[in-house]
């Protein structure tokens, strides 16, 4: 073995193990892991077997060839003593006979023992380094070129994804982020983590500032490179608009958090002027966006003005047929007549408004009809239009009408309405949920588009969403308007009924509470800012528990072990909490609940542990991204049908897997997917949007004070069908009520009213230099394409400047010398 380990300076001191790689038992095809059977050649520690298990991340490892392991004995729970490799490289051969020979082998056609002895006589022990380094120190050996080229090539093919899962483990990369890296830049990886580490920020998810600048300190970036500093502000910039669900920032937040992430990261303070001063080459660069003190990311900006433009678009070119009244009115009547039910002349109107609107809004909550009338417009289009609703007759052709949700679940209960098939928004356009930027979708076929839950859409999914609608197609948009705002940036739907720029619709009137309903009164009077005079009073489908958080988890057992003894099933229970944390917080209420609905059997009932939670056939478990490849998507709700242990016969992988049922397909996922699942015997409430359940158990207390606002509680409330179970504090559900959500900080509405009605928004002039007072809200420069916004109302109003694009400059500015 080498006598001196370049690769590994700092590890010295770590255990070793090198020997010959006998068998590979396991190798996942989706990242880098593999399991290794090793012969042992030479160990630093206590290790007295021929042979070890030594897992990790590796590249093209080959079996019968001989590696340098470093890392640590582990013991593993069911497969005892392995060593877990942290880095690892081929053990090359350390005297100048043994690299000769290695040289003059038959996996180096054409060089043979003396040209071998030429390379290792001239370049030494390292030939093998020297030569990947720099091929050119080839040339003066008298070697033939074609055979130079041959051994640099073989040379390469043996170590290049080596040397690149090598650089990836030296940087601490697990398997999984360590084989993302290497799909997004293959061979140019370690020249991308040594030149450009803060590219990573923007290209692979998962990986943040201060996991890039710890690379970046390795490879001797100052502090205060302005790389440095530009990537720290769009990761700040992101994570404001997330936390927030805004769509822009302001410069003096964006400022002070910059600061003190570049400060925490290398403990070393930073002036604002460099800051602001990187702000200022971010927006001339065009990936920070500036107006009137406002400051957005690049696709945000562009977002907003893509949905105003895209919806003008439809309203201008869609055209729509010229409906006979009588004919319309004949029909609601058959339709009446086959649901037995009679509109209300509201609910009429809302309908002929729908049908004769390119794009149309309708809002309104439980109860109110919004189903009933996705309905009747369904079957009405379909008869006015002579279209058939059998999807048989549409083999040539896409079926008319698409229906689509931004949630599994949400689509499903479109779909067991109409009768129609529905389908998430992501699978619709053909999104991963990964995106990244600008995204081509490719245009909707069809002629009626129906969005149900519109509250949940966020503004970079809306914006995709109506690029991709053709000019011939028509579009409803539905939700309730009260309900908790999309997860993402943006409040799309509330901007644009506050707009006022679409015709809308929105219902009021209750429809549905002939059975005697006190769910759906409490929650018109929650969305109204007050507790009914009978909350507390127990009723037929709702009752009240008074009780501290640190009660909360003792009734909820007592609950959910009556429902049980009632025939109520996991499905039929969903417990909503608004926090994770704490006695009264999600991931305590799940444990609890499962060991009421899905207790162990025995000892020889199969389970696998992860993150502090286990899982076992029966489970009810959350799907916690978007994976469209497997039909599964953020927010779905499924049940474990499956556990197979890496030990059980037949089981080919020799790796522990669960088997989960979802409403339209079953999914095995393999223990690198388990990060994707979380128990779902209570979930958030946002988790819970778009769903409704048979029993929804409630509880709110002052732990969860930072949550309480109305639009939650609301939100929460609605989706209980049959019964709802409210426990914890009175006067934390009041504090819940009294709390209006904050508008989040948007401009769709602005940019709705400049594209439509061509008002032109006031902004900030471009400049070139920082303020001198910088710890005052800086001023960023704007780039060009947002000093002047080209939209089709200028174009057809004659607004558009001669000039667009070219301020400041003078004719003197074209002159050639």
């Amino acid at each position: 073995m080498a006598t001196e380990m370049t690769l590994f300076p700092e590890e010295k001191a770590q255990p070793e193990v090198t020997g010959k790689v006998s068998a590979i038992f396991f190798q996942n095809p989706d990242n880098f892991y593999k399991v290794l059977l090793v012969q042992v050649e030479q160990v630093n520690f206590d290790w007295t077997d021929k042979e070890v298990v030594v897992t990790g991340s590796f590249g093209d490892i080959k079996e019968e060839e001989s590696y340098r392991f470093v890392g640590k004995m582990v013991t593993h729970p069911k497969y005892g003593m392995q060593f877990q490799a942290s880095n690892y490289e081929k053990d090359q051969p350390t005297t100048k006979a043994g690299l000769i020979a290695y040289l003059a082998g038959d996996q180096f056609p054409g060089i043979g023992q003396k040209t071998a002895e030429k390379i290792v006589s001239a370049l030494g022990l390292d030939a093998i380094q020297k030569i990947l380094a720099d091929p050119a120190v080839l040339k003066n050996l008298g070697i033939k070129t074609e055979r130079i080229q041959t051994l640099v090539e073989q040379l390469t093919k043996n170590n290049g994804m080596d040397q690149i899962i090598i650089g990836l483990n030296s940087y601490g990369f697990g398997s999984q982020l360590a084989y993302t890296i290497y799909e997004k830049y293959h061979e140019e990886t370690l020249q991308v983590l040594a030149e450009r580490p803060y590219q990573l920020v923007k290209d692979i998810p998962g990986i943040g500032f201060k996991k890039a600048d710890q690379i970046a300190a390795q490879q001797h970036i100052a502090a205060d490179a302005p790389e440095r500093i530009q990537a720290a502000i769009l990761q700040e910039i992101t994570e404001l608009t997330q936390a927030e669900g805004d769509t822009y920032t302001q410069a003096q937040p964006l400022l002070n958090a910059t600061l003190n992430l570049l400060r925490e990261s290398r403990q070393q303070a930073l002036s604002p002027d460099a800051v602001a001063n990187q702000m200022i080459q971010l927006a001339d660069q065009g990936d920070i966006i500036s107006e009137d003190n406002r400051i957005y990311l690049r696709q945000l900006y562009r977002s907003e003005w893509k949905i105003a433009e895209n919806l003008q678009r439809l309203m201008k070119m869609v055209s729509l047929p010229d409906y006979d009244d009588a004919q319309v009115d004949r029909e609601i009547r058959r339709i009446e007549k086959l649901f037995k039910m009679t509109y209300g002349d509201s609910q009429i109107a809302t309908i002929k408004a729908a049908l004769n609107s390119p794009v149309f809004l309708l809002t309104g909550g439980p109860g109110t009809g919004k189903t009933t009338i996705i309905n009747a417009i369904v079957l009405l289009f379909a008869k006015l239009n002579d279209l058939s609703l059998e999807l048989t007759d549409y083999k040539e052709k896409p079926f008319p009408i698409l229906l689509a949700a931004p949630t599994g679940r949400a689509a499903k209960r479109m779909s067991e309405v109409t009768g129609l098939p529905a389908s998430t928004i992501h699978r619709l356009l053909g999104l991963n949920g990964r995106e990244n930027g600008d995204v081509i979708t490719k245009d909707l076929e069809g002629a009626l588009l129906i969005i149900d839950e519109m509250s949940m859409v966020d503004t970079s999914l809306f914006r995709l969403l109506m690029q991709a609608v053709s000019n011939n197609m028509q579009v409803i948009l539905v939700g309730d308007r009260d309900q908790l705002p999309s997860v993402g940036p943006g409040q799309v739907f509330s901007d644009l009924l506050m707009s006022h720029i679409l015709p809308s619709s929105e219902l009021t009137e209750i429809y549905r509470q002939d059975d005697g309903s006190s769910i759906i009164p409490l929650a018109h009077a929650i969305k109204g800012g007050r507790l009914p005079a009978d909350f507390t009073k127990n009723q037929k489908d709702r009752s009240f528990i008074p009780c501290s958080a640190y009660q909360v988890a003792q009734a909820i057992d007592q609950i959910v072990t009556r429902a049980k003894s009632k025939g109520f099933t996991s499905q039929d229970i969903q417990v909503l909490a608004p926090m994770y944390r704490g006695a009264a917080g999600i991931t305590k209420l799940n444990l609890e609940v499962q060991q009421i609905l899905n207790p162990k059997t025995g000892p020889r009932q199969k389970e696998i542990t992860f993150r502090q939670q286990t899982f076992r056939v029966g489970d009810k478990v959350l799907h916690l991204v978007n994976s469209p490849e497997l039909n599964v998507f953020n927010g779905d709700i499924g049940e474990i049908v499956g556990v197979e242990l890496a030990k059980d016969k037949g089981n080919e992988d020799k790796t522990d897997k669960l088997t989960i049922r979802f409403d339209a397909t079953e999914v095995t996922y393999g223990r690198n997917d388990w990060s994707k699942l979380t128990l779902a015997f209570c979930t958030s409430i946002h988790k819970a949007q778009g769903s409704e359940f048979k029993m929804v158990i409630l509880p709110i207390v002052h732990q969860y004070q930072r949550m309480l606002q109305r639009n939650l509680l609301y939100t929460a409330i609605t989706r209980a069908q049959d019964l709802l179970i409210l426990i914890g504090e009175q006067d934390a559900f009041a504090t819940a009520v009294a709390h209006e959500s904050i508008n989040r900080k948007t401009t769709l509405q602005q940019r709705l009213q400049t594209v439509f009605n061509g008002e032109q928004p006031v902004q900030t002039p471009a400049k070139k230099e920082p303020a001198e007072t910088v710890t005052a809200t800086p001023v960023v420069a704007m780039s060009e394409p947002d000093q002047t916004i080209l939209t089709t109302a200028m174009v057809e109003q004659r607004q558009v400047d001669p000039m667009i694009g070219m301020k400041n400059l003078t004719p003197q500015d074209f002159k050639t010398a």
